[in-house]
């Protein structure tokens, strides 16, 4: 039997907290929602949009081990009980919890940051990694303030490498974050005009993300993209704290670099170089901020001391997930749908690159290119003429018709040519059954927008209407 994740003595001091009880189970993880628990979790009763405590017996029901409370907490009459952790506050407990795995491990830690492409290269990086040795990784995009902590706390003792996310909306978000991984690799993705709204330029939002480097243990690396125009800053700030730095990109002067892509529409094959030598793979997802991406995994995996060539392999396993690109063939009359899944956010850079992402499927395939578009938000001041300026990288994709929902969708909607212009709605629930009567056999749709938007309905009420469907591209 495999050792527990955590031993209760080990994990109440961790936490600062007192022990009300021991665990009948074992420890063998860790839950914030009730519904996705599983038997060995321990129960962190974080305060969010609904007070964690209410939920306390529902997961010893689902069989939690015990559960993370505060002191003030009082045990129900009649519910399902168990161990209880009591804590002066949930939320640091499992920071103090998620500092003390970080402190136990071995590991070669990497944090990603980055306005796009986090949650793709942390996953590219996990199915790498694993080849070299057991590789823990955040789950989903958990790269926030209970996000990094939780993912820490699930960290076996024993794992090799490890690779988290790291978030932000505001300055000074990424530092304590940063100050708790304490990584041996800090990846800035790129930036781009993501969070316009909380930040008066894009170079604030640059100094935001440099502020990952000021957790990197001495001696660390900073992997960063040359292509950037805020490259200069990002390695000024990385040279600060002395970390060596390594670069990405399809600039001359990148350390990793591309030197042949081939896009497809289930895929890319890539070769790229550094110094002499050559790395030919392939990156299973299409799309080529994929491919971009994988750079920074290559970059990155020298930085670990892992073998690129033996890793390298994992890339050809990375799968667009549900909201970040998942293609699904629908059943439609007459023939077949590629649905693309992008609803799960939005911003400048994100909807150009999936705009890009659909142009290479081919007219042969799918004949006619429809982009459901919903607004992006958070963009501030900049937003209208963010959303106009999308009219390019739709022109460059051979879009043929833009659905769209949203007043600052309107506002590309209302440049493009009559007969481009599909249905508009101010909101995704009153676009919903004028899309489902626009779409027909032969189309590719790509449905984007920002999580406020509401665009996954749209993307259920496709997969209702056309059946379940099945893996497409």
């Amino acid at each position: 039997m495999a050792e527990p994740l955590w031993q209760w003595e080990d994990l109440v001091a961790a936490a600062h907290g007192d022990a009300d009880g021991a665990p009948a189970l074992r420890v063998t993880g860790f839950a914030i929602d009730s519904r996705s628990l599983e038997p060995g979790d321990v129960f962190v009763a974080l305060k969010d949009a609904r007070d964690g405590h209410e939920f306390v017996p529902a997961a010893f029901k689902a069989g939690a081990a015990a559960a993370i409370v505060s002191r003030r907490y009082a045990r129900g009459g009649s519910g399902p009980s168990g161990a209880l952790l009591r804590v002066d506050d949930p939320l640091r407990a499992l920071e103090g919890i998620g500092r003390a795995a970080r402190a136990r491990s071995n590991a070669r830690i990497v944090a990603v940051t980055g306005s796009v492409g986090k949650t793709g290269t942390k996953e590219m990086l996990r199915l790498c990694l694993d080849t070299a040795g057991p590789t823990h990784a955040a789950e989903k995009s958990y790269n926030n303030h209970w996000g990094v902590p939780l993912t820490l706390a699930r960290m076996p003792a024993d794992s090799a490498f490890a690779v988290l996310e790291i978030g932000m909306n505001h300055a000074g978000e990424i530092t304590p974050l940063a100050e708790m991984v304490r990584p041996h690799v800090a990846v800035v993705t790129t930036v781009e005009p993501v969070h316009l709204g909380f930040f008066p330029s894009v170079e604030a939002i640059a100094e935001a993300k440099a502020e990952i480097f000021v957790g990197l243990v001495p001696g660390g690396t900073a992997v960063l993209p040359r292509d950037n125009p805020h490259f200069p800053l990002l390695r000024e700030r990385a040279s600060a704290v002395g970390a060596q730095i390594v670069t990405f990109g399809y600039h001359e002067e990148a350390d990793f670099r591309a030197l042949q892509v081939d896009l497809g529409p289930r895929g890319s094959s890539v070769i790229a170089g550094h110094g002499s030598q050559r790395f030919p793979y392939r990156v299973g997802a299409p799309g080529e901020h994929y491919v971009r991406n994988s750079l920074a995994v290559l970059a990155t995996l020298g930085a670990v001391g892992a073998d690129a060539m033996r890793c390298l392999p994992g890339l050809a396993r990375i799968a667009a997930p549900a909201g970040r690109g998942a293609r699904t063939l629908l059943d439609a009359p007459d023939g077949q749908i590629l649905l693309i899944d992008e609803s799960y956010n939005a911003n400048p850079v994100s909807v150009r690159a999936a705009l890009a992402a659909m142009a290479v499927t081919p007219r042969e395939t799918f004949g006619r290119r429809v982009a459901v578009l919903g607004d992006m938000l958070e963009l501030g001041e900049e937003s209208p003429a963010l959303h106009r300026g999308l009219k390019e990288a739709v022109d460059a994709a051979g879009v043929d018709l833009v659905v769209a929902c949203g007043p600052m969708m309107r506002l590309l909607y209302d440049e493009l040519a009559p007969s481009r212009q599909g249905p508009w709605a101010p909101s995704s629930v009153e676009l919903e059954p004028a899309l489902l009567g626009a779409v027909q056999a032969g189309d590719v749709v790509m449905i984007k927008g920002s999580l406020g938007t509401r665009m996954a309905p749209l993307v259920a009420a496709m997969l209702a209407r056309f059946g379940p469907g099945r893996p497409g591209g």
